[in-house]
């Protein structure tokens, strides 16, 4: 290349460079996710923490005096119902019963030899009764007993998984104290507190969408159920909101809330993830018909619909909002001047 060219060459590059540049912003800022910010029905809704439950659920509890001496399951354990969990050493109830079956005998041979002699003419129809009351009571001690034999080998009393072990194996167990806790996770439901002066507008919903922060899912309630109760305390109500099955990462005691739809109305929204959020401040970038971007200020409402916010101010009808802040971050930086 002669020096004439290369110098010709120089003084073009920096052109075609800032050409190129502009180019490649162009498609960058046509290539960004935007949406037409318009006034739409949105759903209006009311939201409400709330926890998971089992809607069938049992703590299974010791049922008579003795050591744990077998522990067959431990948490998180799928059982099904009739399955052998913990054994009791029940030695001592096993001699309860033997005493009782032993009475029982007795007053059993007790009440035929009276009844014997009532019909030779030795005793009076008192002494029959009394003898009959005697095996009565004997024989419902006798089959008490034997119950309390049966409850030393504790099992599943329905089908699920163990939530909780709350024994060891050695530990005493006592008649009353909790040993497993037991869920069915196919059955769960949400229970979320109201209150008492929401709960005339709660008898009229009957949609509902329960989300779960931490797992950053939304599923659609299948039921609503405003329970007539309330706490003397909190002064709020129950309300329960059903839950379709199959959700394994969803368990019993998980935070979650509700969002109550109890009307619609037409409102100018933004998708919560298109928001800046800066300290106190909220702003969305606007890309302009020359594809221009521009960090615009907001004044936000109550969230509404499925991860939106309504939008009070800052933007107007037809103007386009980028979905996603942090390419529009890094395009409208790469577009600044240098030292900028």
């Amino acid at each position: 290349m002669s020096g004439h060219t290369h110098r010709r060459w120089s003084l073009w590059q920096p052109l075609f460079a800032s050409l190129a540049a502009a180019v490649s912003l162009t498609v960058q800022a046509q290539a960004l996710p935007v949406m037409i910010v318009q006034p739409h029905p949105v759903e209006l809704t009311l939201p409400a923490d709330a926890l998971v439950e089992a809607v069938n659920q049992a703590t299974v509890a010791a049922q008579v005096a003795g050591r744990v001496v077998e522990v067959h399951v431990d948490a998180g354990q799928a059982v099904r119902k009739g399955d052998l969990l913990m054994k009791i050493d029940a030695r001592e109830a096993s001699e309860v019963a033997a005493g009782a079956s032993a009475q029982y005998v007795n007053a059993r041979a007790h009440y035929q030899r009276t009844l014997s002699l009532r019909q030779q003419g030795f005793v009076s129809q008192a002494a029959v009764d009394k003898a009959k009351a005697d095996l009565d009571a004997a024989q419902a001690a006798h089959g008490q007993a034997a119950v309390g034999v049966g409850h030393a080998t504790v099992r599943a009393p329905l089908t699920g998984i163990v939530a909780q072990r709350l024994t060891e194996m050695g530990e005493m167990a006592t008649p009353g104290k909790p040993l497993l806790v037991i869920h069915d996770p196919q059955g769960l439901r949400v229970t979320a507190s109201i209150p008492q002066y929401r709960v005339p507008q709660m008898h009229a919903v009957r949609q509902a969408r329960i989300e779960f922060p931490e797992l950053g899912k939304v599923v659609d309630a299948t039921s609503v159920t405003v329970l007539p109760t309330a706490d003397a305390a909190t002064h709020v109500s129950p309300v329960r909101v059903g839950l379709p099955p199959g959700f394994a990462d969803i368990v019993p005691g998980m935070h979650a809330r509700v969002h109550f739809v109890v009307g619609r109305a037409n409102k100018m929204t933004v998708p919560q993830t298109a928001i800046v959020r800066r300290g106190e401040v909220a702003a969305v970038y606007v890309q302009n018909e020359q594809e221009a971007l521009s960090l615009r200020q907001l004044r936000l409402g109550e969230p509404v619909g499925t991860g939106e916010v309504e939008v009070l101010a800052g933007l107007r009808a037809g103007e386009r909002v980028v979905l996603d802040p942090v390419k529009a971050a890094v395009a409208l930086k790469s577009a600044s001047p240098p030292g900028k």
